[in-house]
């Protein structure tokens, strides 16, 4: 599988910060691939993300996007950030037009679509998204969730190759949480190579086909889900919490039950699968 993202050695500290945020980070991103990047607080995720997109250049370390190193120059980095698109943990500094079409909009007519090809191409977004209702709402009325909604419309009309969630569920009540979950695993079925921050190992386990985990700046482990999800050394050095399918899982390998061979079912409902 080719490669749509790669990072060497990336090094980069904001000022007066003790430590870097980055510290050798190492990692790669499979064109097509559902990629869940998980660590505490403060392990880099978001920093990395902002170097993704050039808004951040890392000050020691490499870059590429299909295996082009990455420039600066204005012109690299427009066309950068309409390969890979972000969607920011908090919508509020995302978000800056007058109203919902206007911020949608925004993007493509800075590339100088006509308005016409804008607007058909906005429309569609938003009717993708359940969010049609909105249009011509200011931006501040919206809820939280609605908000989320809008930053991501305002993203997927640039159709980017690379889409960059950053806890994508952060704030969010159960019903927009799960809406946003439906919304992912869409966007990953259509081939779109999907990478998101999450805190949450169920989501990941159940959606992700690779998990990279960050702790302090630096790659602790890259590879399949399930293999990474499964290792209690793993995630307790991560400081993550195990999926809740894993001590079930455990106590039935345990037990003679199922096979010890028998990889990490991605849910409950395929563990119970496993039992018939």
């Amino acid at each position: 599988m080719d490669t749509i993202l790669n990072a060497e050695n990336l090094v980069y500290s904001y000022e007066d910060a003790p430590e870097p945020s980055l510290n050798g980070l190492t990692l790669s991103i499979p064109e097509g691939s559902r990629v869940a990047l998980m660590g505490e607080n403060g392990s880099g995720k978001s920093t990395f993300f902002l170097c993704c997109n050039g808004i951040f250049k890392p000050q020691k370390g490499r870059l590429a996007f299909r295996g082009v190193p990455f420039s600066y120059d204005r012109r690299s980095l427009l066309e950068l950030r309409r390969q890979v698109g972000i969607v920011f943990q908090n919508p509020d500094v995302q978000l800056f037009s007058a109203s919902v079409y206007e911020d949608i909009s925004f993007g493509l007519l800075n590339l100088g679509l006509s308005e016409t090809e804008a607007a058909e191409r906005v429309g569609r977004v938003m009717e993708e998204l359940e969010i049609t209702p909105f249009r011509d709402r200011p931006v501040h009325a919206l809820s939280g969730g609605q908000k989320k909604q809008v930053s991501l419309a305002g993203i997927l009309v640039m159709e980017p190759a690379l889409l960059i969630l950053d806890e994508p569920f952060a704030s969010l009540d159960a019903r927009h949480k799960e809406r946003m979950k439906q919304q992912i695993y869409r966007l990953s079925d259509s081939g779109r190579t999907v990478l998101t921050a999450t805190h949450d190992p169920d989501f990941a386990l159940e959606w992700a086909d690779r998990v990279i985990l960050l702790k302090k700046g630096r790659t602790l482990a890259q590879g399949e889900a399930a293999a990474i999800l499964s290792s209690r050394r793993l995630l307790e050095e991560a400081g993550l919490p195990a999926p809740s399918v894993l001590p079930l899982f455990e106590t039935l390998k345990r037990k003679g039950i199922l096979a010890e061979h028998l990889p990490l079912p991605r849910s409950l409902a395929a563990l119970e699968r496993c039992l018939h």
